[in-house]
């Protein structure tokens, strides 16, 4: 038997979750080299068969023929928005192999009316809606005496998580309808917008890794959206996250399976875009009973950063496998214990905040067992470590219990400083209380 080539590896995108998957495809011994492009401060100093590649994760062309120069097996796109330009498309037209879906496919997050109109299409559980496109309308359906609140508006475009809005009465929904078509906080992302009716219950995510036809499944995680302490303030793109989170019982599993993830996977094959890649399930679970709050066509962020620490098989494996037409063939075993990780943001996120201030990592954190410190917002510039973004920090930690995890992460937490740091204090709680 021919000895296995060694892989080299692309990883698209800049965030904490390229970070982790930077993180678990390096600790295969099938890979030789993995790029980061663009990276961050924490790729930059991982070393190793890990190097970043000045390249914008939006510059189709300019990855592909690094791709082709660098011989480059497999691809991975970590982010959204070089999904919705068509990446997948343009590397399999070049017979480059890449995990994630094409842009057709992508659809189903990229456009909030999409994947609304889809999911009614194939009698998907998720919350009534209506579709506007100008301010008048939606404004006129907001006033009628019929509408009830609190309702969810969302931006049918891509807005870095900040596209949703949950709004009480009928003031504050008017403000959003003029802030989206009026004074497009959004650009052309809030050119549709989805007004929806509010669901009862707790926010899960779900994760899985698919071919087209054949899936397997990650660990179920919980994210928290919102800013402030007890869910309060604006949302986010995610301040931590916890894994697997109690909620999704076996049996919500099962019924994410079947009245989720199958029709879904099968309806985009019927459809004529067969979906491959990550495919991210945001749920609301009622009385044991889930529905989708939305689709993300790639691996969450922060959840990202709790699930593949807990995942015990080769990850390398199991993408090639997924490009291959062989994910039944590969083992997808995961390791019993829990995962938290809590985000470290700049003061002032998410609206105006400062970059560019020192970081500082006590020396011990590398010595310490079960945590990972991915980088978000961060840079190197001249041999210093310094913030460059909202999201700085993806603290994770594990343990045997929930609880031993979150311990573990926030006692890391107080390792890293700069000015202006801020977390929130209560990543967790909710799955302690089940």
């Amino acid at each position: 038997m021919s000895p296995v080539k060694a892989m080299n590896v692309l990883i698209v995108g800049s965030g904490a979750r390229e970070h982790a998957l930077c993180w678990a495809v390096a600790q295969s011994d099938r890979v030789q080299s993995v790029f980061v492009a663009p990276g961050n401060g924490g790729t930059a100093m991982m070393g190793g068969k890990v190097r970043n590649v000045l390249l914008k994760a939006t510059a189709l062309d300019d990855l592909l023929g690094f791709a082709v120069d660098n011989d480059i097996d497999l691809t991975v796109v970590g982010s959204e928005v070089p999904l919705e330009l068509g990446i997948v498309d343009i590397f399999r037209a070049a017979q480059k192999l890449v995990v994630g879906p094409t842009q057709a496919a992508a659809r189903l997050e990229s456009s909030k009316v999409f994947s609304k109109e889809f999911m009614l299409r194939h009698g998907i559980p998720t919350a009534d809606y209506h579709v506007f496109r100008d301010a008048h309308a939606a404004s006129s359906y907001i006033g009628s005496p019929e509408t009830l609140f609190p309702l969810v508006i969302k931006a049918s475009g891509l807005c870095a998580g900040k596209g949703v809005f949950i709004v009480s009465g009928k003031e504050p929904a008017l403000m959003v309808i003029r802030e989206l078509f009026e004074d497009r906080i959004f650009g052309d992302a809030g050119n549709e917008v989805v007004i929806e009716e509010f669901l009862q219950g707790q926010e899960a995510s779900v994760f899985a890794l698919t071919d087209g036809t054949r899936y397997r499944l990650f660990l179920p995680a919980q994210d928290h959206k919102r800013i402030g302490d007890g869910d309060t303030g604006k949302n986010t793109g995610g301040m931590g996250a916890y894994c697997p989170a109690p909620i999704v019982t076996p049996e919500v599993m099962q019924k994410v399976e079947e009245r989720i993830i199958k029709p879904t996977l099968k309806g985009m094959a019927e459809e004529g875009f067969p979906y491959t890649g990550f495919l991210y399930v945001g749920l609301m679970i009622d009385g044991g009973e889930p529905f989708v709050v939305e689709y993300n066509a790639r691996l969450g962020d922060p959840e990202t950063q709790v699930v593949l620490p807990l995942l015990k098989s080769d990850f390398i494996a199991a993408l090639q496998a997924s490009v291959d037409g062989t994910l039944d063939e590969v083992s997808f075993e995961m390791h019993r214990k829990s995962a938290a990780t809590v985000v470290i943001a700049s003061g002032g996120y998410p609206d105006h905040y400062e970059t560019g201030k020192t970081i500082s990592l006590s020396d011990d954190i590398a010595e310490m067992e079960d945590c990972m410190v991915f980088h978000a917002g961060t840079a190197c510039e001249g041999g210093q470590l310094v913030t460059a973004g909202g999201r700085v920090f993806s603290v994770t930690a594990l343990g045997q219990t929930l609880k031993e995890s979150i311990d573990h992460a926030y006692s890391i937490v107080e390792k890293i400083s700069f000015e202006g740091a801020y977390y929130r204090t209560d990543i967790g709680t909710k799955g302690l209380s089940i």
